[in-house]
């Protein structure tokens, strides 16, 4: 018989995943991780139940999180990651050679240990990578007592419960943007915006007082089920009118080939849907 997991992130829905094959369980002093195989999606790794990444279907978030803002920018030098014990970001933002140093910050070394053994293609060597400092340490700490400055910032939060929660806050926003070099982007994962309006919506109420340019753009990853995740923008410069020929170029200099992300897609993600525009604050 079938063993399912079901998901207790949403109040009044559920998705259900076969574990197929279970290959780790274990409770750290900050959550429980677990990592089971799946028929289609591959490893999938949870916290307290609700997915973090798979195997099938990282590329989406990841590719989205960072080549949007990096190749946005245009010349990002500096990144810092918050969040991401998997390795995903790291692996999708050491990708751009043109990056020279790249922050992780991660609030539980188990995360990552694991990791390295049973997620071994979501980090594909990133954690070997000699531009990746990681830092083991509550992010938003780090947000308040760092005097560095980053030309790209990622939030790769869980949800905003237990020891993500604080990452969500106007404070943090605030210490968020004064990390950030002259043109610098921070962008951040803010759920499934249908069903959990109220995530995003707090979240750009705090990027209108912080930037000049705030908003999100869109992805559809197939486990963060109930329709497309939204991903905060803010920025104090012009990065968002950036044209497809520009993304383009840039794209072919990066020397990247991506499974979801394109010049055209990340120009069409910041189209948004009714539903979405009515939670922009």
């Amino acid at each position: 018989m079938t063993n399912w997991m079901r998901e207790p992130l949403h109040k009044h829905y559920a998705q259900s995943l076969s574990v197929d094959n279970m290959l780790y369980d274990s409770e750290t002093d900050h959550q429980r991780i677990k990592v089971f195989e799946n028929g289609t999606f591959g490893r999938i790794l949870t916290l307290d139940d609700v997915v973090q990444t798979t195997e099938g279907d990282n590329f989406v978030y990841h590719e989205m999180l960072t080549h949007v803002p990096i190749l946005a920018h245009g010349a990002a030098k500096r990144v810092l990651i918050i969040g991401g014990g998997d390795g995903g970001m790291a692996r999708e933002v050491l990708r751009h050679t043109s990056v020279n140093h790249v922050t992780m910050v991660e609030i539980d070394a188990g995360v990552i240990e694991f990791s390295k053994e049973y997620l071994p293609t979501l980090s594909q060597g990133a954690f070997d990578d000699t531009r990746l400092e990681l830092v083991i340490k509550d992010g938003a700490v780090f947000m308040r007592e760092t005097e560095q400055t980053y030309d790209v910032i990622i939030v790769d939060s869980t949800d905003p419960i237990g020891p993500g929660e604080v990452l969500f806050t106007d404070t943090f926003y605030g210490h968020a943007q004064r990390a950030l070099t002259e043109n610098g982007i921070l962008v951040t994962q803010n759920g499934v915006p249908f069903m959990q309006g109220d995530e995003l919506t707090n979240t750009l109420r705090a990027f209108k007082a912080l930037f000049q340019d705030w908003g999100c753009y869109t992805a559809t990853v197939p486990t963060y089920a109930g329709g497309p995740m939204a991903f905060g923008w803010g920025t104090n410069g012009a990065a968002r009118e950036v044209t497809v020929e520009t993304l383009e170029q840039r794209y072919a200099d990066a020397g990247l080939s991506c499974d979801y992300y394109t010049p055209a897609v990340h120009k069409g993600a910041f189209a948004l849907p009714g539903y979405i525009l009515k939670l922009l604050p």
